[in-house]
C-alpha cells in the first residue's frame, strides 16, 4: 500500500518548474515498478519548443484499458520570501500540506498512484505523465498519446487528475472543455501630425469599430457549454508621442468557444466581419495565432457513467457535470478515448502558499480506488 500523503511530499520536494524534471518522474518510477508497472521514459523535443521528459507506465494486457494522466510540472513560485511555507518544502500544518503543485496537480497524481496500489493486479491500467502542461504543451501529452498509440495501446476511458471540484471532493467533474482560438488583427493607415489629420489616415477608428463588432458573446450556449465569447487582450499602437497619428494598430484576441464553433468557422466569421467593414482607406490583416485547441465533450456512458455512480454512492450527491474553465491536457486525450477531469478543489493553485486539505487527499484517493474497483467489476 502506498501512502498518498508521503508520496505527495516527495513529489512537491522536487522543484519541477516547467520543463525541469528534477527527478520527479524518478519518484513515480520508484513506487510504480514494485506494483508491476513497466515504466518507460519518453523524451520529445523540437517543433519550436524545449525538450521534455515524459513517463508512460503500464500494467496488464487484457480487458478494458483504463488510463490515468496528469502533469508533474509546476508554475514558478514567484517571490519565495512571500511564502509562509517554502514552496518546495512540503510543510504540513493544521491539517494542510503546502507547496507549489500541492493543488495543481501533484495531489491528483499522488492520489491515483496510491489508489492503484489497491487495484486488482490483473486490471489493465496505464499512466501518462508529462512535465509540460503549464507552459508550451508541445512536447508533452500530445506527443505522448501519439507515441502510446504507435506502440499499440488503445484506451477505453481516461481520468486526468486536474483540480475539478469546487467546494468539496467529488462535487464536480469536467466532462469536456471549451475550445481556445487566438488571433491577431493589424489595421494599417498613414502616420502623420495630429494637427493635420487630412494628411494622414488614422487606423484607430477602424480598429475601434472592429473591437466593437467582434467583442463579446458569439452565441447563447449549448446543452453542456456556456456561451462562446471573444475577448480582445491587447491593443497596441507603439506610439510614445501624443501628437502623432499612428501608422498602425495591432490587436490580439482570444475566443473560448463551445461545440457550435470550430477553428475554421471562427476564422470565417472574423473574416466576414472584416470584409463587411468600412475600412476607410486602411488595410486590415487577420492571422491566426498558435495552435487552436478544439472543443470536446465526452459521451455520458461507459466510464463516465460509472464514475458518476461511484461518486454519488460514496458522497450521497451526484457530481455536477462541468465544462467550465480553460484548457487542459485532456484535450489531447479526447482524440483517443472518453476522458474526464476529476480531482481536488483548487482555490489556491498557482498562488503563494498553495495548499490542500490532507483530508481531501485521503477522500480523493478513496474515490479513485472505489472507481477502479467499480470500473473493472463491470467489465
Amino acid at each position: 500500500m502506498i501512502d498518498a500523503l508521503s508520496l505527495l511530499q516527495d513529489l512537491i520536494r522536487r522543484p519541477s518548474v516547467t520543463p525541469a524534471e528534477e527527478g520527479v518522474l524518478g519518484v513515480l518510477e520508484a513506487v510504480l515498478t514494485p506494483l508491476g508497472f513497466t515504466c518507460t521514459r519518453v523524451r520529445f523535443e523540437g517543433d519550436g519548443s524545449y525538450p521534455v521528459d515524459n513517463l508512460f507506465a503500464t500494467r496488464g494486457s487484457a480487458g478494458k484499458h483504463l488510463l490515468f494522466a496528469g502533469h508533474t510540472d509546476v508554475v514558478p513560485p514567484g517571490d519565495t520570501a512571500a511564502w509562509q511555507h517554502p514552496p518546495f518544502a512540503a510543510d504540513i500544518a493544521d491539517g494542510l500540506i503546502y507547496g507549489r503543485g500541492a493543488a495543481d496537480m501533484k495531489s491528483g497524481i499522488a492520489a491515483f498512484v496510491a489508489a492503484l496500489s489497491q487495484a486488482p493486479a490483473d486490471a489493465r491500467i496505464s499512466l501518462a505523465i508529462t512535465n509540460d502542461e503549464e507552459a508550451d504543451s508541445v512536447n508533452g501529452t500530445d506527443k505522448l498519446m501519439a507515441w502510446a498509440e504507435a506502440q499499440g495501446h488503445r484506451f477505453d476511458f481516461a481520468i486526468v487528475g486536474e483540480p475539478s471540484a469546487t467546494l468539496r471532493v467529488g462535487d464536480s467533474i469536467k466532462i469536456g472543455r471549451r475550445g481556445s482560438f487566438s488571433g491577431q488583427i493589424k489595421v494599417t493607415g498613414t502616420q502623420g501630425h495630429a494637427a493635420y489629420p487630412d494628411r494622414a489616415n488614422n487606423p484607430i477608428p477602424v480598429a475601434a469599430a472592429l473591437v466593437s463588432a467582434l467583442s463579446g458573446k458569439l452565441d447563447d450556449g449549448t446543452e453542456h457549454f456556456p456561451p462562446s465569447n471573444l475577448e480582445f487582450t491587447t491593443v497596441d499602437v507603439g506610439n510614445p508621442t501624443g501628437n502623432v497619428i499612428p501608422a498602425a494598430v495591432t490587436m490580439r484576441f482570444n475566443v473560448r468557444h463551445n461545440d457550435r464553433w470550430s477553428p475554421e468557422s471562427l476564422t470565417q466569421s472574423v473574416n466576414d466581419v472584416i470584409d463587411n467593414l468600412d475600412k476607410q482607406g486602411t488595410t486590415v490583416e487577420f492571422i491566426q495565432l498558435g495552435r487552436p485547441s478544439r472543443v470536446f465533450l465526452s459521451p455520458l456512458d461507459g466510464g463516465v457513467d460509472t464514475l458518476i455512480e461511484t461518486i454519488a454512492r460514496s458522497t450521497g450527491i451526484p457530481p455536477e457535470l462541468s465544462t467550465a474553465g480553460g484548457t487542459s491536457d485532456a484535450r489531447f486525450i479526447a482524440e483517443y478515448c472518453a476522458v474526464v477531469e476529476f480531482g481536488l478543489p483548487g482555490p489556491t493553485m498557482h498562488k503563494v502558499d498553495e495548499h490542500i486539505r490532507i483530508a481531501d487527499l485521503a477522500a480523493l484517493t478513496g474515490l479513485y480506488a472505489q472507481f477502479i474497483a467499480d470500473y473493472f467489476r463491470s467489465a
